[in-house]
């Protein structure tokens, strides 16, 4: 009966613990964000984006209720510096993903009308070429979650 006990809770866990979304052929894994403190004017959501289709999509634009202004963002060097540059669209790949993570592809979050609070999610709809718009929760965590939270192939 323990085991039995055992094994529900864990699946019941991982459940809450993971956060997927789908549209058509794409799957968003695991949108988060950093907590920032009460004052911070910016900041940046995270995921992957899994392409288990056989046509390639584009993420087009990002937007939130959160911010005055959602933009797809990414790092590129110039000469010694990385800065961050704004994208007009991300593609995702046939079969393929598209990452967003820190220091790579990810969607910045212009003039915060609340804090990020850990724990805490909010709303971030991602409109694609193809699959049209898509609202994924994003949950604000203290740090960045460690690969090992990803999930494995679906």
């Amino acid at each position: 009966m323990r085991i039995l006990i055992a094994s529900l809770l864990a699946v019941l866990c991982s459940f809450a613990m993971a956060h997927e979304f789908t549209a058509g052929e794409l799957y968003i894994d695991h949108p988060w964000s950093r907590a920032l403190p009460p004052n911070a004017p910016a900041g940046a959501a995270y995921l992957v984006i899994h392409n288990k289709g056989t046509n390639a999509d584009t993420l087009l634009s990002a937007s939130t209720p959160m911010a005055d202004k959602a933009e797809l963002h990414t790092h590129v060097m110039f000469g010694e510096v990385m800065k961050m540059q704004r994208v007009d669209s991300v593609g995702v790949p046939a079969g393929g993903e598209a990452r967003f993570a820190p220091g790579g592809n990810h969607v910045m979050l212009f003039g915060l009308k609340q804090p990020l609070v850990a724990g805490e999610f909010f709303p971030l709809t991602l409109v694609f070429e193809k699959a049209g718009a898509v609202e994924v929760q994003v949950k604000v965590e203290q740090d960045a979650p460690a690969p090992a939270a990803e999930h494995l192939e679906h």
